[in-house]
């Protein structure tokens, strides 16, 4: 994970840091208030302490991993004007599949939901898409080749 840049929209960053706010809170609550376990049990380890301990390594494990995210994010923006022809992080773009229409937004993984039409720009059909202009087709072979006919580009990222 280190080193890799996240690309968020702007309120995607605002929910990655009210969840990151929350759990630090959490975590100083908990470890103000509740007292660990004790580590035996008579001569056997205490699985009251066992699963303490597994729940505060969760917690921090995800109060990391967002750190990691806020600390490495990239926020996704409308190009210039002279770049909106082109597919970019951010674009909504409707398609042609064997004469069936097709719309979806590039995102960055953290934010992609096909059910929701946004694919991540690394997906084979996003990364595909990228760098592309109204007119192009664009082939994509994963299983199967299917030929997108880019229709429209639109930027709508505040």
């Amino acid at each position: 994970m280190d080193g890799k840049i996240f690309y968020i929209t702007k309120i995607k960053l605002q929910e990655l840091k009210k969840e990151y706010e929350e759990l630090l809170n959490f975590e100083h609550k908990k470890s103000l208030e509740q007292e660990a376990p004790k580590i035996l049990e008579s001569e056997d380890l205490n699985p009251e302490f066992v699963s303490f301990q597994e729940d505060i390594g969760f917690l921090r494990s995800r109060i990391d991993e967002l750190k990691n995210i806020i600390d490495h994010h990239e926020l996704i923006k409308s190009p210039a004007k002279d770049r909106q022809g082109v597919v970019g992080l951010g674009a909504k773009v409707k398609v042609s599949v064997d004469d069936q229409k097709d719309e979806f937004v590039i995102v960055g993984t953290l934010e992609a939901n096909p059910a929701l039409g946004k694919i991540s720009n690394e997906s084979p059909v996003g990364k595909a898409l990228l760098g592309h202009k109204i007119g192009d087709e664009v082939v994509v072979s994963s299983p199967v080749k299917i030929t997108y006919k880019i229709k429209n580009i639109k930027y709508e990222i505040s």
